[in-house]
């Protein structure tokens, strides 16, 4: 299947088949995938939780508002979860960054505001998902991105330590066949290209 297949195909799946699982194999290939994520000068801010427990899933799913459901029925969850303040990415990545990456950064991010940098680290989280769901469209596993869960709950469950902190997370499995969101069901829309390109 082409890119430009998978991107027609894929969905935000709303109900999963609670019988179906993500394979071992699956999961290894989706774990070296998410290691392989590219971001902004390397930077790598950031850590994926994988979840798989049943109890821990279900738990983290009170925590996620209209995501419930999901959460329960799907075969994992992923939690993105980014370096949570400017000094813990300098001491934990920076240190061991290549020289080219350490002169950018100490050139034109260190000197912005803990809150300008830490909406950087945040972004390069973002390129990852985009990097996941494609990885998940081309295997054939499902997925749900969603913003809609408490950080701060989540946070005390799975970041205790506040090293890190969860921005968002993304649900994987097998769709039901009475997911009325597929694209059978539901066909994707789009703005014309005409709207969101242009070519100059």
């Amino acid at each position: 299947m082409s890119f430009l297949e998978i991107a027609k195909s894929r969905y935000t799946t709303k109900k999963y088949d609670a019988t179906k699982s993500v394979t071992t194999d699956q999961l290894e290939q989706l774990k070296q995938i998410l290691q392989l994520s590219p971001s902004s000068i390397n930077s790598q801010p950031w850590k994926f939780t994988i979840v798989q427990s049943p109890e821990l899933k279900d738990l983290l799913a009170t925590k996620s508002a209209f995501n419930e459901q999901k959460i329960k029925d799907a075969s994992h969850l992923i939690v993105f979860n980014v370096l949570s303040t400017k000094e813990n990415y300098e001491k934990l990545r920076l240190a061991n960054a290549a020289e080219g990456s350490k002169m950018y950064y100490n050139n034109f991010l260190k000197p912005k505001s803990e809150e300008e940098v830490t909406a950087w680290l945040k972004n390069q989280v973002y390129i990852s998902l985009g990097f996941f769901l494609a990885a998940c469209g081309s295997m054939g596993i499902d997925a749900t991105p969603m913003e809609g869960i408490d950080t701060g709950e989540f946070d005390k469950i799975i970041n205790q330590d506040g090293i890190y902190k969860s921005t968002f997370a993304v649900a994987i499995g097998h769709r039901d066949s009475e997911d009325a969101n597929q694209p059978s069901q539901n066909p994707k829309t789009r703005l014309a290209q005409e709207i969101v390109i242009e070519v100059r």
